[in-house]
């Protein structure tokens, strides 16, 4: 039997920039200030979830359910242009069967790192009347991405954004 050590992580990672700038605005144009406002309130309220979810399972037995999230997290972050947490997801993703405890912690101790870098970052980047206007509801992101397409039929990347396909 090989024992397998996973490598270092690497160092570009860390200089890896905590969010892409024009994600959010890309995003915004694509569904609405208040539409995109609140799906990314619905992705802090489940990263938050899902970095808390990590912390309590076991990389022994429940490493099939730790990939999982961490390609869910990987994605999710990425749609938001919070470039280093999805990198560190990705690495989670692809690494998890050989990592240690002890590096596994490790690298959820940067995840969450990159995630409250992330949550400060984007405070100040929003646009102030989306800051001052959004209702506090928090709403289901397909549901936003069909009213948006409701609204407009002639931007299927809405939906496509989001995996929703129809059928005409």
């Amino acid at each position: 039997m090989f024992e397998v050590t996973a490598a270092p992580m690497p160092k570009a990672l860390d200089a890896a920039p905590a969010r892409e700038p024009g994600a959010y605005q890309a995003l915004v144009r694509e569904i609405g200030e208040d539409g995109a406002g609140e799906v990314r309130d619905v992705f802090w309220s489940e990263t938050c979830a899902r970095l808390q979810l990590f912390r309590t399972l076991s990389l022994a037995r429940q490493l099939a359910r730790i990939t999982r999230e961490a390609h869910s997290l990987k994605s999710a972050a990425g749609t938001f242009g919070y470039v280093r947490l999805a990198a560190l997801a990705l690495r989670l993703e692809q690494a998890a069967e050989t990592l240690g405890e002890a590096e596994f912690h490790g690298l959820l101790d940067l995840m969450d790192a990159a995630y409250a870098a992330a949550r400060t970052g984007a405070a100040g980047l929003e646009p102030f009347s989306l800051r001052r206007n959004r209702s506090r509801a928090r709403a289901d992101p397909i549901h936003i991405a069909r009213k948006r397409f409701d609204e407009n039929p002639a931007e299927p990347a809405v939906l496509l954004r989001f995996g929703i396909f129809t059928d005409g």
